[in-house]
Parts: structure tokens; C-alpha cells; sequence
């Protein structure tokens, strides 16, 4: 059971890391005119950086040798 649950937790980290590399993006290089959508506001780069790790969370699908 427990094995389980930290399968489950360890999935989420790296939704986690990207969100906060995310609003570290947003805070030393963000845009400072707010003319760059992503950059000037730290809802959406925290967002964009939570998808990112989203998306390394789920490894691909792996093929299989004939």
C-alpha cells in the first residue's frame, strides 16, 4: 500500500519542478514591458513549466523489437 501511494507522489514531482522552474523563469528573465504573454505574467509561466514536467512525467511509449 505504501509503495503504491509514493508511485503515485513521485509521478507528481516533476509537475511540481516544472512549475516552480517555471516561476523561476518568470522572476530572473521574465519580460518587464508585458508585451511577451508568457513571460510578463507568473500564473502562465508557472503553467507552461507545470505542462513541461507534466509532459516528463509520462514517459513514451517504448518500442518493442521484432
Amino acid at each position: 500500500m505504501k509503495s503504491e501511494l509514493f508511485k503515485k507522489y513521485i509521478k507528481f514531482l516533476p509537475v511540481l519542478i516544472g512549475g516552480g522552474l517555471g516561476f523561476a523563469y518568470y522572476y530572473f528573465i521574465g519580460c518587464t514591458t508585458g508585451r511577451c504573454p508568457i513571460q510578463s505574467n507568473p500564473y502562465i509561466s508557472t503553467l507552461y513549466g507545470a505542462a513541461v514536467g507534466l509532459i516528463f512525467a509520462f514517459p513514451s511509449k517504448k518500442k518493442k523489437k521484432s
